[in-house]
Order: C-alpha cells, then structure tokens, then sequence
C-alpha cells in the first residue's frame, strides 16, 4: 500500500476516470441497441450494467496490481455489436450461456500461452500502424464534431493547446473541467434530473441449447481475440510494458464467468480507452502509470454500484463533449503509434499497409478491420522481407565443405 501512494498522482487518476468516462459514453451505446433487440426492462438492463462494470473493475485492479502496468479492461463492444442482429432470435438466457462457453474457451486459450505466441509473430511496427489506424477515426471525429457544436469544440480545442503549452502534465484533467463547464454554459446541459441509488443485479438463468450456444459463442470468441485482445496486447507492448497475455486473458475469464449470470457480456482487455492510460498523459514514469489502471477499475467500481445513476449522468453530457474529449486525449497515442510504425525502413511499407486496411473499417466474414490489417500486414512483411529463391541458393553454394572426417 506504501508503494501504491507513493506512486499515486493526480494524472494517473484522471487518465483512469477518462478512460471510464469514454467507455461509458461510447461503446456503452452498443450494449444498449443489444439490450434494445433483446426487449429486456430497464431493470435487467441496469443488471447488464452493473455486471460489466463490476467485471471490469474486478479485473483491472487485479492485473494492474499484480502486473504493475496499466491495465485497463471492459466489456466486449465487438461482442455487444454481434448481439444486435441476433436478439430477439435467441432469449437472454440462451445468451448467457453463450457468454459462459465463451468465457471458457477464452480462459483455455489464456492458459495454453497460445495467444502469446501469436503476439510473437507480429512485428512492431505493423501492430503499431494497426493501433494508429484504430484511432486514427477518433481523432478525426474530433474535428468533424465542430460541424454540430463549433463553439464547443474549438473551444476544447484551444483549451487543449493552452494546457499542452503552459502545463503538459494536467492538460486531461483541465480539458475535462473546462470541457463540462463549456457543456453547461454553451449546451444548457443539466445533472438535476439524476436520481443517486444502489443497484440490484438480477439472477438470470441459463438455457443450454447446443445450437444455440455454439452459434453466438464462437463468433464471440472470434471477435474478442481479434476485436479486443489483438489490439489491446498491441497498445501494451507498443508503449513499453511487454506483458504476457496468459495472465490477462486468463482473469479477464475467471470475471467473466460469474458475471455472465447477471447480463454481462465477456470481459476482454480495453484497445481505444487503454491507449489513455498507457500514455505520458497518465504519467511520465511508466513504472507509475498502472495507477492509472487501477483507478480506471475503481471508478467502474463505481459505475457498477450506481449503473443506473452513472448511466443517466453521462447520457445527460453531449455527444460532441465526449467526441472531442476522446478525440484530443488520443492524440499523443496516435502520434506515436505512427512514429513506431514508421521508424524502421524494412517494415514501413507493411505497417504502413496495415494502418491503412486498419482504418478503413474493411469487416469480412465478421473479422474486424484490425484483424485484417494484422494479416495482410504481416503478408506484406514475409512477401518483401524473404530472400529471393536465387539468392538463397547462391548462398548455400558459397557454403565452404570441409573434408575432415570428424565432421
């Protein structure tokens, strides 16, 4: 605990609340069209709610302390994408168990060091350029954001240079209290109609149907590994912290599991809002930026106590507020995103292949655009990297034979 303090500072604890408050404010959405197909009440959907929450948090503080990295961890907002077409095909308990199988499978995978492996294989710069080109659309949606809210969003704007100018190490922080404060002024918003109360998490049972379960839980785990976890392991490694996913998938698993019986969708390791936390933004010491993860876990602590409260106070800020904020935050991720990409010759081209596949949203059968940028980017890496046939064999020709017996 000693340690903790001494390493707590106030940057850290911001990046964490604006990772949950984005997290929240976005991918959230997802879960609510889900829960929307699936024509549940609002009470299962607070339900929803609080079990994501509590999983995430759960399993961020735990890793963040044991790995002392910053590791930020959420729902499955591919997996929630998935389950809009699908409801009201399949009823919530089906779903459930769904989510159970899938939590199993992925918690075998985690410990079969298999997905290790696979991050092994991917060269640095072709995951960075896949990362940039993840974010690339949140900071372009930053400025497309003025066309609805100009006054606001130059105003985060200048507010963004002022801070990076005169106090580098608070500008998060003072982006997110001047951003509110121009959202109250300019935006007339209101926090007077939210309602402060506990939330009772609701028992659902699950329905096994061999079909069924088989049908949503390997596309789930499809899209967590590819969706999720890929990126995500990218983000860590590409700012510094060389973490084993074993450990990570293994937990985000184990909280997965029991959550799953109260409406929550599997838990997976954060890209987009891990990116926040992983930053110099957190903290200029990355030995000190796990701080950042663990208080990103407690404020879904939080949030999953007072789902149904927390809830309504982000849906209550505009949608251009939370644009800009992510937006602006991510620039430093982006930028050096594209700095690693491109700092090697011999990969420029395939990372710079995988940036551009990444970002522009390509989704084949169900696979997302990372997942595709990653594969053609290491095609692209074996085509022009392999030593031609000819030159191989010239070399092996030169190759001098010994005539020593003892050889």
């Amino acid at each position: 605990m000693s340690t903790f303090l001494r390493d707590l500072s106030l940057p850290a604890v911001a990046a964490g609340f604006l990772a949950v408050l984005i997290s929240y404010a976005g991918p959230l959405a997802i879960v609510f069209q889900a829960g929307a197909s699936a024509g549940v009440a609002q009470d299962m959907m607070t339900s929803w709610v609080w079990a994501i929450s509590i999983g995430a948090a759960v399993s961020g503080i735990i890793l963040s302390c044991w790995l002392k990295a910053p590791i930020v961890t959420a729902w499955s907002a591919p997996g929630a994408a998935l389950l809009v077409p699908i409801f009201p095909g399949i009823t919530v308990g089906e779903a459930v168990a769904g989510y159970l199988v899938a939590a199993a499978v992925t918690l075998v995978i985690g410990l079969s060091g298999s997905f290790d492996r696979l991050m092994h294989l991917i060269p640095r710069g072709v995951a960075a350029g896949m990362m940039a080109g993840i974010l690339l659309q949140f900071g372009t949606n930053a400025f497309v954001a003025m066309e609805t809210a100009p006054v606001l969003a130059s105003g985060m704007v200048l507010t963004y240079l002022i801070c990076r100018r005169l106090c580098p190490r608070y500008t998060l922080i003072l982006l997110l209290l001047a951003g509110i404060m121009l959202t109250v002024t300019l935006q007339d918003t209101s926090f007077s109609n939210v309602d402060w109360s506990l939330t009772t998490p609701q028992l659902i049972t699950p329905e096994w149907s061999l079909t069924t379960t088989l049908s949503l839980a390997l596309p789930l785990v499809l899209v967590n590994l590819s969706g999720q976890f890929l990126p995500g392991m990218a983000i860590l490694h590409s700012a510094g912290f060389r973490v084993s996913a074993r450990p990570i998938l293994s937990v985000t698993s184990l909280a997965a599991l029991p959550m799953a019986l109260f409406g929550g969708i599997n838990i997976v390791v954060a890209a987009i809002t891990a990116a926040i936390c992983t930053g110099e933004e957190a903290h200029e010491n990355p030995q000190r930026r796990y701080v950042a993860g663990v208080f990103n876990g407690i404020f879904y602590l939080l949030g999953g106590l007072f789902a149904g409260t927390i809830v309504g106070l982000f849906t209550s800020l505009p949608a251009a507020f939370i644009t800009v904020l992510a937006g602006l935050a991510l620039l430093g991720a982006i930028g050096g995103n594209l700095t690693t990409a491109l700092e090697a010759p011999g990969e420029r081209e395939a990372a710079l292949l995988s940036f551009v596949v990444t970002a522009s949203g390509l989704s084949l059968f169900g696979l997302s655009s990372a997942f595709w940028g990653v594969v053609l980017g290491i095609l692209t890496h074996l085509v022009l990297t392999a030593a031609p046939a000819s030159k191989r064999v010239r070399s092996l020709k030169r190759v001098p034979v010994s005539n020593d017996p003892e050889i």
